[in-house]
């Protein structure tokens, strides 16, 4: 009985979780898929505690309990210009849990083994199973867990060193040690000689240098990466976390484990390939760690940034028939999506097509601008991808940069040597009027110039955007 309950609740469980991601793809109906994936993963919770080897139900309460807590503490105080740190230190999670799960699946194995020596029987669901394997299937579990701890390691340092980059604790620059991918595919030779080491002998020793190595790869990877290209990093990571979770599923003979692990892993890989075809970069290199970098000597930049104050922004808008708006992480920064959105329905109001620009990497988490337009309820027909709205740029009147660097910059086409050289950008600059909203005339996160700032038709509204924005809905009856 409870192992058919088990199984048809975990059945229901990877449906909802399913419709989950496929619902998470549109604007529209995300709200009903976040509210399929709390379903599922609250039924996959409940079977679980009640399944195959409940008990310990004091100490299930008092850690549901205490991950409730901590959760709804975390939610209600992260901010939304915090949620890709959030993200990348939910993954570091995942991959700390997968690397607990095979090390105690190792010496449970080992334990069993002593039993079976010793004559004595085994307790526990998971080394009862391992007492009931035949040598074929242990031979198994041993690769299954040793793929889990090496996953996990990676995803675990890699996503800490993540998180530090994002949160501004770690530099924001690719730098590696001296040796590059050599050290890194040392490394991973490594780790291929202590499997087969492990399988040999089943001894720890094997396991904790491949450990070590994991974690020495997960750090080196990801600190050789750009910020610029952070976003695509926080997708890959989430895919790595998806294979460390179908790793502990196969090492507990948990199917759903399997199941949600493969959908996290296989959806993260292809976003992570979409956003590299957005940037123009290799998924290849994603995966090792090997962009963000620079070729040769950057283009100099020529003439001067001039500013413009909020009655001639306003004075442009009155006068112009069609608006494009490019919300940037500057705008998540400074939370200026409710004044953006007011603007955009004075401007509307008055007759005038308004529209936002939205680049695949803007921000530093996928689909991050969507989500504050959303949450500012801006209409989703008006809110484009790049490849629906980047021809229109040459018939429009104004455009409005909020917040934006990388996915505005021209020296992606006429810069070579550029570390964006190649990346599709929004080609704002090809408007006949761009007003950028910026704090200053820093170069921004990723550290590279930007030409636009310096173009006959481009004037800096300099400001926090939030307040900047404010002023602006003042001056527009």
């Amino acid at each position: 009985m409870e192992f058919g309950f088990t199984t048809a609740a975990y059945v229901v469980a990877a449906v909802l979780f399913i419709l989950s991601l496929g619902g998470l793809s549109g604007q529209e109906s995300a709200k009903r898929a976040v509210w399929y994936g709390i379903v599922g993963m609250g039924l996959a919770v409940f079977a679980t505690l009640i399944g195959p080897g409940s008990g310990l139900w004091l100490l299930s309460v008092i850690l549901i309990a205490a991950g409730g807590i901590i959760g709804t503490y975390v939610a209600k105080k992260v901010e939304m210009t915090e949620m890709p740190q959030l993200v990348a230190a939910m993954h570091s999670l995942v991959g700390l849990a997968a690397v607990f799960v095979g090390f105690n699946a190792h010496l449970t194995m080992r334990s069993v083994e002593k039993a079976r020596a010793a004559g004595e029987a085994v307790h526990g669901t998971f080394a009862e199973l391992v007492a009931h394997k035949a040598p074929v299937e242990l031979s198994i579990l041993q690769v299954e867990l040793f793929l889990g701890i090496f996953i996990g390691a990676v995803t675990f340092t890699g996503s800490v060193i993540a998180y530090g980059k994002l949160a501004g604790k770690v530099s924001s620059k690719a730098e590696k040690l001296p040796g590059g991918h050599i050290l890194n595919a040392g490394a991973a030779a490594l780790s291929v000689i202590c499997l087969i080491w492990y399988m040999n002998t089943g001894g720890l020793f094997p396991v904790l240098i491949m450990t070590l190595c994991a974690l020495f790869i997960g750090y080196h990877l990801i600190m050789g990466i750009g910020g610029a290209d952070m976003p695509v990093v926080v997708s890959m990571l989430n895919s790595y976390s998806g294979w460390a979770a179908a790793a502990i599923g196969f090492s507990l003979s948990n199917d759903l484990l399997i199941v949600v692990g493969a959908l996290v892993g296989s959806s993260g890989a292809i976003l992570s390939y979409i956003m590299c075809k957005a940037m123009n970069r290799s998924f290849v290199s994603v995966i090792l760690g090997g962009f963000g970098g620079t070729s040769g000597p950057a283009m100099e930049v020529e003439g001067e940034q001039v500013a413009i104050d909020v009655d001639g922004v306003a004075s442009a808008l009155e006068e112009a028939d069609s608006v494009i708006i490019v919300p940037g992480y500057g705008m998540a920064v400074a939370q200026a999506q409710q004044n953006v959105a007011e603007l955009t329905r004075k401007l509307r109001a008055k007759g005038k097509e308004v529209r936002f620009a939205i680049h695949p990497v803007a921000g530093r988490l996928p689909g991050h601008m969507n989500v504050l337009l959303a949450e500012a309820k801006v209409p989703y027909d008006i809110v484009l991808e790049m490849d629906e709205i980047n021809e229109d740029f040459p018939e429009t009147d104004v455009v409005i940069v909020i917040g934006s660097n990388d996915i505005v910059n021209p020296a992606a086409q006429e810069d070579p040597n550029s570390p964006i050289a190649g990346m599709p950008v929004l080609e704002v600059w090809k408007a006949k009027q761009v007003f950028v909203s910026k704090r200053g005339q820093g170069t921004g996160y990723s550290g590279i110039e930007n030409p636009l700032f310096y173009k006959d038709n481009t004037r800096m509204y300099y400001g926090d955007a939030k307040q900047s924005i404010g002023e602006l809905l003042n001056k527009i009856s």
